[in-house]
């Protein structure tokens, strides 16, 4: 039996933790953990409490029970050749690509699916991995997503793709292999950026935390009760993971280059509450501060030299930098990608080079870049777990149909946090905020929403242990609300003036041109992607 929950959607009624203690329980106010794989005497309790859950947000594994008739599952059995027949492949097997898959057998897509992932292990979901796993609640060998239906796919795990030919429709494969298809939707996703000094990474206690094989080593290393601990990053990852040795009891520094964690994505404003949270726990918050070297003795590591002039003795150090996304096999390919992603449209088509529209090729998952017309058709990447779902699901259903047919992707972008007992959730884009306001609550109870706002309009919104509010907010965001909000609020701070939001100085995706256009005539001119490595 699997579960996951869409943490986006949780509002932290709890009514699963009484149908199910065993399987789920609150944290702090609203913050709901889970067993992702609860025992099969568990399973009648489960399956009440996702019935039971108000807002719908608990996903249960599906696959061993009764397939329902045919005329609820094939919904296009009359369509045309494509649905019947196409060979679609699905380069990533996490999250989206399943996702993906099962949208397309659910739409009666009745052809062949391949799926191709560069690791071994089949679908698993990655948030638990820096909270459930490390605080010994779960393994991290039960965190397999659950299945809503048999896919019937060919699995092609542990070989990484390293081409895409566009011209033949074929993806060459690591072990010497190609794969054609009618329909390709990249789904793979970002890698956890390494510590940038190779013999430094190398050593035995430096863990970076993206894959079950990271936390499981992290896990079992903070078992064997280190000393202390370093973090470096405080993003949410880095201060998921400050917050994960204070419950264990571990000694734990954070060494943060910017001003406070949480800022690039949060701004300093909640930065800085941030920041008074994790002293107050007692973490060893080091702002503005770098890491210029991990040392170590007999190949383990023992120390690090920060930049404020220290050297702490550490024996385990978490790098908590980001990611890096996985486009490298495409660089050779004609599209529009780079560091910041695959760029798409809003119906999930990837871009050529030259800025058009592929009607054979789909992004979906951390590795798209897409259009959000809801933010000024900015282009965003949005490394989130409801988005992934929810593109993934736009672009298979795009993928077998015809033009009139087609979804835009509009998802309004959400996410969550657990750390030190708080859950950290917010909607919108906040870091294209240039003001920020509390709107409800005190910041001292640690219980309040604040709103952001980009030109005199609402663009994002968090809930710091509020979260039940967020759903107002995000109306009060598609309907582009006036910023700052014109009317009172229920539970208004003593004062919700704005304030400069503060975010760091954003970085763009070309300050220089990014293509050599090539030819005269219109049927000769080419784009041509220029790489970094490739200027001087």
């Amino acid at each position: 039996m699997r579960v996951v929950v869409d943490l986006t959607k949780c509002q932290g009624y709890a009514q699963c933790a009484f149908l199910a203690p065993d399987a789920f329980r609150m944290v702090g106010d609203e913050a709901l953990m889970f067993d992702p794989a609860p025992p099969a005497d568990q399973r009648l309790k489960v399956l009440r409490a996702a019935a039971a859950c108000p807002v719908q947000a608990i996903q249960v594994d599906l696959a061993d029970l009764p397939t329902p008739p045919p005329e609820q599952t094939v919904v296009a059995a009359k369509g045309d050749r494509l649905r019947r027949e196409g060979r679609v492949v699905i380069v990533g097997a996490s999250l989206a690509g399943l996702k993906a898959a099962e949208q397309l057998r659910a739409e009666g897509f009745t052809g062949s699916i391949t799926m191709i992932g560069d690791e071994a292990e089949g679908p698993y979901d990655r948030p638990p991995l820096s909270k459930q796993v490390q605080t010994g609640w779960v393994h991290s060998a039960d965190t397999a997503l659950p299945r809503h239906c048999d896919i019937d796919a060919d699995w092609r795990l542990g070989v990484a793709a390293t081409a895409l030919d566009l011209d033949r429709k074929r993806v060459r494969l690591a072990d010497g292999q190609e794969v054609e298809f009618d329909r390709l939707l990249v789904a793979t996703g970002v890698r956890a950026r390494p510590w940038p000094v190779p013999e430094e990474a190398a050593l035995d206690g430096v863990f970076t935390i993206r894959t079950r094989g990271d936390a499981a080593g992290l896990r079992e290393r903070l078992m064997a009760g280190p000393k202390r601990v370093l973090v470096i990053g405080s993003g949410f990852t880095g201060s998921e993971m400050a917050s994960v040795c204070c419950e264990l009891g571990i000694p734990v520094t954070v060494a943060e280059a910017g001003t406070a964690p949480l800022v690039g994505a949060l701004g300093g404003v909640i930065g800085r509450i941030s920041a008074g949270v994790m002293r107050e726990h007692g973490v060893d918050l080091r702002t503005h501060t770098k890491v210029n070297s991990l040392q170590g003795e007999d190949g383990k590591l023992r120390r690090a030299v920060l930049s404020d002039g220290t050297t702490i003795e550490v024996d385990v150090a978490v790098v908590a930098l980001g990611g890096i996304r996985n486009v490298e096999w495409l660089e050779s390919a004609g599209l529009a990608v780079g560091v910041w992603g695959l760029a798409c449209d809003a119906g999930c088509r990837a871009f050529t080079a030259a800025g058009l529209v592929t009607d054979d090729v789909f992004v979906a998952g951390d590795v798209a870049r897409q259009p959000q017309p809801m933010f000024g058709y900015q282009f965003l990447a949005m490394e989130h777990w409801g988005n992934a779902v929810t593109q993934a699901e736009v672009a298979a259903h795009n993928m077998i149909s015809s033009e009139s047919e087609r979804w835009p992707h509009l998802e309004m972008p959400a996410f969550w946090s657990l750390q030190f007992g708080h859950n950290i959730k917010s909607v919108g884009v906040p870091p294209i905020a240039d003001q920020i306001a509390i709107t409800q609550g005190t910041v001292e109870s640690r219980q309040f929403v604040a709103a952001y706002g980009y030109k005199g309009r609402v663009v994002g919104a968090v809930s710091w242990n509020q979260g039940k509010w967020l759903d107002f907010y995000q109306q009060l965001i598609e309907q582009a609300a006036p910023f700052p909000l014109p009317y009172g609020m229920t539970n208004p701070p003593a004062d919700g003036s704005p304030m400069p939001a503060e975010f760091p100085e954003r970085v763009f995706p070309a300050h220089d041109a990014t293509v050599v256009v090539t030819g005269h005539d219109p049927s000769e001119r080419r784009a041509t992607l220029v790489r970094s490595s490739r200027r001087r």
